[in-house]
């Protein structure tokens, strides 16, 4: 019986599965993506994140780990050499599924598994900071806001001309105002 065994069998043994695996690990890491069923990447993610976060320890003990699964060696010194510097301040979440759609042959669902690229990997997940306490402000209705900028627009700026008639001093015409008692 089949109780408890949580694993996608992806029709095949489990060393097969497992082969097959390690090809598309050693492969996205070659290349950067791969384009597979749903199913298999799924299955892919898990593992090739793993194969990151080894790298991104970079002992020996976790690049002989590294080397014991992926089939290429250039490809496991890339990884630790390259691919782990793009995401040394990520916590994980190193790769992404894109849906493609249907393979026209068999209709089967298609995916592209793909590395996030360095600007991607910079960004943190996490949880967010809390702001501040803003200032207390009491609550001012609307016609009081609106009232201090419309005195500010109605105020007479020094650098415009002021728009009052200005007076002009004659000193003849003073004189006669002045010695006219009405």
């Amino acid at each position: 019986m089949r109780h408890q065994k949580a694993r996608k069998r992806m029709g095949s043994s489990s060393s097969h599965r497992k082969a097959i695996l390690r090809n598309m690990v050693t492969s996205l890491f070659k290349h950067g993506q791969v384009e597979t069923t749903d199913a298999k990447a799924k299955q892919l993610k898990p593992v090739a994140e793993k194969m990151i976060t080894l790298a991104k320890r970079g002992d020996l003990h976790a690049r002989r780990q590294a080397l014991s699964f992926i089939r290429e060696k250039a490809v496991t010194h890339r990884l630790f050499d390259e691919i782990k510097d793009r995401y040394t301040n990520r916590p994980g979440g190193y790769i992404r599924i894109v849906k493609k759609g249907l393979r026209k042959g068999d209709a089967a669902p298609v995916s592209v598994v793909q590395l996030l690229p360095a600007e991607e990997g910079a960004k943190k997940k996490g949880r967010k900071k809390t702001k501040a306490p803003a200032e207390p402000t009491t609550k001012k209705r609307a016609s009081e806001e609106a009232k201090p900028k419309a005195e500010e627009e109605t105020a007479p700026q020094e650098s415009a001309p002021s728009q009052e008639p200005v007076e002009e001093t004659n000193p003849e015409k003073a004189e006669a105002e002045s010695d006219d008692p009405s």
